[in-house]
């Protein structure tokens, strides 16, 4: 499923509370230009403060548990986050693993109807890696799937977050936990050995973007600007949040064509310097 997307600008702004006070988080923005057709998330609107607040409350201790189990002595899983835009034609579909740990998520789905959307249906199932959590989630306001980058983020904020508060042993195994965590990571990340960018044909009207990198707040937004800022649209995909890391399938078309060699080229490039520079605003290719 596709929405029409026009020339403008994406970016998001949690703010982000804390024991210590508010902060303000706010990726990369600017100005989109080129031709943007058939697009899965709509990025129309010119940058600005997002009206999306997504609280972050510090975890405290492992005794907290929404619905499931938590123990300090278990090797802790790697926690997992997927929003899929490929499955389901008319809802957003996110899944939620977390080894064995995870209850039913009541209160991440109350979180999730404060964003103005509602969970138009909820399914468990167990296999050999855990308990998976799936939601197929529309917009209230139009009961469609949700094509706003800024909103998908914030989906993607909202269950870290309250994976953080009721599984604080989790902090340990993502990357807000460094931040918002009782444990931070052990170990960071380097952002120039985890960052690798594919472009694949995908027949003849589009073309695969695969993105692994380390993870960060904003990162769903900052990627899909920064490919339509050289006039690639963005017309479904998936993104994943795999504990530090994460991983994103678009599929993604030039003026409704597969994407040719030498604008993948360009594309692969663009992507990997501004992943491996998150914090450089304007720059010269």
């Amino acid at each position: 499923m596709s929405v029409a997307m026009a020339t403008g600008s994406v970016g998001i702004c949690g703010r982000l509370k804390s024991f210590g006070g508010d902060q303000q988080l706010c990726p990369t923005g600017g100005s989109s230009r080129g031709d943007l057709r058939a697009v899965c998330w709509n990025s129309s609107r010119r940058s600005q403060p997002s009206s999306l607040a997504v609280h972050i409350v510090r975890a405290a201790t492992p005794s907290t548990v929404e619905g499931g189990r938590s123990s300090e002595t278990d090797q802790v899983p790697t926690p997992k986050v997927t929003i899929d835009q490929d499955s389901d034609p008319d809802a957003t579909v996110v899944e939620v693993t977390f080894g064995d740990r995870l209850g039913a998520l009541l209160d991440t789905m109350r979180a999730l109807r404060n964003l103005g959307l509602n969970v138009v249906k909820a399914n468990v199932f167990l296999d050999s890696s855990g308990k998976h959590n799936t939601f197929a989630i529309t917009k209230a306001s139009t009961g469609r799937k949700v094509d706003d980058p800024e909103l998908l983020e914030a989906i993607r904020l909202t269950i870290i977050n309250n994976m953080l508060e009721y599984h604080p042993e989790s902090s340990s195994q993502l990357a807000m936990g460094a931040t918002f965590g009782i444990e931070p990571p052990s170990e960071e990340v380097d952002i120039d050995i985890a960052t690798h960018i594919y472009v694949y044909d995908d027949g003849p009207d589009r073309s695969l973007l695969v993105v692994e990198t380390a993870d960060r707040p904003g990162l769903l937004v900052d990627i899909v600007k920064m490919v339509t800022d050289i006039s690639v649209a963005v017309e479904s995909g998936e993104f994943n949040t795999e504990g530090l890391l994460a991983k994103a399938k678009f599929h993604v078309s030039y003026r409704g064509k597969a994407i040719i060699k030498p604008l993948q080229q360009v594309l692969g490039n663009s992507l990997r310097y501004f992943l491996r520079r998150p914090s450089t605003e304007d720059a010269s290719f």
